[in-house]
């Protein structure tokens, strides 16, 4: 890079500063070649910036390989923006690359780093980056602060979050609501309200953000009037106005309770009408709660919202098959292969030796699939042996009721434990075992896992669509409200 920088007034920094649009965009890095301003560090950091939230990500990643020797800047300037931009697996690759360089990183690397990190679960290498923090003598800033706290809730570390959030010298809203949101999925309501008591005593005023984590606490413990309160306190005392993720939460928080009437009422009256998240929001309390008849009019809803997403089809049906009314569960799947709609399948993630292991339902393409098959079937003994029946009412297939059981056994998150439990037989390795899933967990894996942790001595903590479940001795840490 020169180190003489070109002149603030040049026309086409004027361009770089005003780019919106794809065209512009190329338009500006068009003239930087011609101009020769691309040898310069702002404009081919602009340019990365630009191209990374404005163009195809190939195109970006082939301008910064022909940078030679990138500085500590230039990184940063990409790493971030493809964290900010939901490429945080190209972000991880990227520092990688930056390491291989022997580029020292710094203060914004690491927010960058954990922050990616944090979004893919990526524990060990979020670790590995705090160490990183304390080894350097680095400060435990407001913004590594936040991005730990993230990483560690995200991962199911609750403690570790607590612990950096303690330590840090100085917090802002931002730390709080981190803060504040990791005590909610993991089910610790009354602490969350009480942070948020603290964080209101110590001069905070309080964001939408902060009102939706407050929110997503009561949800998860049944706190219902506490849990209105906050949302109705949003404009009468905060001067917010309530966004739709308020919205869906308040549904969600009725209809966890039971209370389906009341939360289809606040469905129908929300000002946000035709919004597919509120109907699947109460689809989701109709099931849990048994209400089929508001669980067929919120699919007949999602149905003409979003009649690709097969979640819809699928919580209704699992009603029928909890139902034994095997013709209408037919009758759904035909509508879903005539609307061309698959199944999501079910897919959990453990990460063992720095390395994420992903599976899915009934996988086989594991190295260790031998293994891991013979270690569900001692699970299933072990499970045999106390006296654990499976909720056949949890397969939705009309099949025999053997067939069921063993179907259950195979669900992805048994997998992933059952790998585990191998991986850690041979390191000896006794530390909590956590499972990352992208459903919600069924009631017969919950119970199951209920006694897995208890037989074979091990906290195990499981990450599914809406909150954690720390498994221990046997019990769970949702109190069996989820």
């Amino acid at each position: 890079m020169r180190a003489v920088s070109p002149k603030l007034d040049h026309p086409t920094l004027h361009l770089l500063k005003n780019c919106k649009t794809l065209e512009t965009f190329k338009q500006a890095h068009a003239q930087t070649i011609t101009t020769g301003l691309i040898i310069h560090t702002y404009p081919i950091s602009r340019i990365l910036l630009l191209s990374s939230t404005l163009s195809t990500l190939s195109y970006t990643l082939a301008i910064f390989n022909q940078i030679s020797n990138p500085t500590i800047f230039l990184y940063n300037t990409l790493i971030s923006s493809l964290t900010q931009n939901n490429h945080t697996k190209i972000a991880l690759s990227l520092y990688d690359q930056m390491q291989r360089s022997l580029v020292e990183p710094n203060e914004v690397t690491l927010v960058a780093l954990i922050t990616a990190c944090a979004e893919l679960d990526a524990l060990g290498q979020g670790f590995w980056a705090h160490v990183y923090v304390i080894r350097n003598g680095l400060s435990l800033n407001r913004f590594i602060g936040t991005a730990l706290i993230s990483l560690y809730s995200n991962s199911g570390c609750l403690a570790f979050a607590r612990k950096v959030f303690d330590e840090m010298p100085q917090r802002d809203k931002f730390c709080f609501n981190a803060m504040i949101r990791g005590l909610a999925i993991h089910g610790h309501g009354e602490e969350a309200l009480d942070l948020f008591d603290t964080m209101q005593s110590a001069g905070f005023f309080p964001d939408d953000v902060t009102i939706l984590a407050v929110m997503s606490a009561c949800a998860h413990v049944g706190l219902v009037d506490e849990g209105q309160r906050y949302f109705e306190s949003m404009m009468s005392v905060y001067q917010l106005e309530p966004k739709l993720e308020h919205y869906c939460c308040l549904v969600d928080l009725l209809g966890r309770a039971g209370l389906v009437e009341e939360a289809k009422e606040r469905v129908l009256t929300i000002p946000m009408k035709g919004n597919a998240i509120l109907w699947r929001s109460l689809l989701g309390a109709a099931r849990v709660h048994g209400n089929l008849e508001i669980a067929e009019i919120s699919l007949s809803k999602l149905i003409e919202l979003e009649p690709e997403t097969s979640g819809n089809y699928v919580l209704l049906s699992n009603m029928y098959a909890c139902l034994n009314r095997w013709d209408d569960v037919k009758r759904v799947r035909k509508l879903m292969r005539e609307s061309g709609v698959d199944k999501t399948p079910g897919m959990s993630w453990v990460e063992v030796g720095g390395v994420m292991h992903e599976f899915v339902m009934g996988d086989t393409c594991h190295p260790r699939a031998k293994d891991i098959n013979m270690k569900l079937e001692e699970m299933n003994s072990k499970l045999r042996e106390f006296g654990h029946q499976s909720r056949i009412s949890e397969v939705m297939f009309d099949i025999e009721e053997e067939e069921k059981g063993d179907a259950l056994s195979c669900h992805s998150e048994r997998l992933a434990i059952a790998f585990a439990l191998i991986a850690s037989d041979d390191d000896d390795s006794c530390g909590p075992i956590r499972v990352m899933k992208n459903l919600r967990v069924c009631v017969d894996c919950h119970s199951s896992i209920k006694i897995l942790s208890l037989v074979y001595g091990r906290e195990i903590v499981v990450r599914d669509r809406t909150r954690f479940h720390h498994f221990d001795k046997g019990a769970c840490s949702c109190m069996d409200y989820w």
